[in-house]
């Protein structure tokens, strides 16, 4: 099948490396022509295990190609995936002005039916109004479709997570495009979830703010732990064999981080609110989160008695082990 890529950030360079190497003609767009030149000499701007070896070995079969404008990947694809940033605003809103400004520039390349996919973390009824941006700008009557398969890839593991993921999440309203996306996705072994657009969205916030949650609720754990002499490893492995806990997201530490767990917690609060619902379960997963990192500073205090003057190793910067993203580290 023939993909587009509008994106070769993180999100987008491994989704279309992962398809390509399931088989499928992927062609990667991006506006950022020294980017686009180095990819095309396999030429990764991040660290991802695994990743160096997969585009280099699918551009030399001629699956995997990069392109500087919409245009040329529009033309020779079938599905289109959006994998744009979609940053915050100062107040927690998801900044939609790539997200926008793609799917119009996808609408005055249209001549034939499309299968348009919202691949980035986009809030809910937001496929609706890709929907009315394509309508708006598009220059022929032509057919497409538009959906929703939100990425659970993790940093470190993302090439494992997108080739055996816990399961597959299609947000459709048309057969053709679930069928389009069963094909696409029929050699990875999966349950694929199949569901409307919007609720597809918010399964991809719901799932990431639980996990922040999580985080933040063994974290406060913890602090008891410590008042108490307490031992937090053993109180969490107790905690993990429930089934109905789980074993993951219970080590605790100084806070989540990184690209994704702090953007999305606010723009799934943001939503709420705009929606009328106050989430204090996140507003204090939060709080407990940014209380964590005082927290550390603190015992260090405690430590070091006086810390001007002291030298103090630091060993790993990233927001977890086997990546090299800074963003939001604790």
């Amino acid at each position: 099948m023939n993909v587009c890529i509008i994106g070769a950030g993180y999100v987008g360079l491994v989704t279309g490396a992962c398809f390509a190497d399931l088989g499928h003609r992927v062609i990667c767009a991006d506006n950022d022509r020294k980017k686009i030149e180095a990819l095309k000499k396999s030429r990764i701007p991040f660290y991802e295990k695994g990743l160096d070896d997969m585009v280099r070995r699918n551009i030399k079969a001629g699956r995997l190609s990069f392109v500087p404008t919409i245009k040329e990947g529009v033309k020779d694809s079938l599905v289109i995936f959006i994998c744009v940033g979609t940053p915050s605003k100062p107040n927690g809103e998801a900044d939609l002005s790539y997200v926008e400004n793609v799917a119009a520039e996808i609408a005055r390349n249209l001549t034939s039916y499309h299968l348009i996919v919202e691949k980035s973390t986009v809030p809910v009824e937001t496929g609706k109004w890709v929907e009315h941006t394509i309508r708006t700008n598009i220059r022929k009557k032509v057919r497409f479709d538009v959906a929703s398969n939100p990425e659970f890839l993790r940093e470190g593991t993302a090439i494992r997570d997108f080739m055996r993921p816990d399961r597959i999440v299609i947000g459709v309203e048309t057969k053709r495009a679930e069928d389009i996306l069963r094909e696409l996705y029929d050699k990875v072994n999966a349950e694929i979830v199949v569901t409307d657009i919007k609720s597809a969205e918010l399964i991809k916030h719901a799932s990431n703010s639980f996990l922040a949650a999580k985080i933040s609720f063994i974290n406060s754990v913890a602090n008891v732990c410590e008042r108490t002499g307490a031992d937090i490893t053993k109180v969490a492995h107790g905690m993990g064999l429930d089934a109905r806990i789980g074993k993951s997201f219970l080590q605790s530490g100084i806070g989540y981080g990184g690209s994704c767990f702090p953007k999305d917690v606010d723009a799934f609060m943001y939503i709420s609110g705009k929606l009328g619902y106050d989430f204090g379960i996140l507003k204090a997963a939060r709080k407990v989160n940014e209380e964590q990192r005082a927290i550390f500073v603190k015992k260090i205090e405690e430590a070091l008695w006086i810390v001007k003057g002291k030298t103090i190793g630091i060993l790993g910067l990233s927001f977890k082990p086997q990546t090299d993203d800074m963003r939001s580290a604790p």
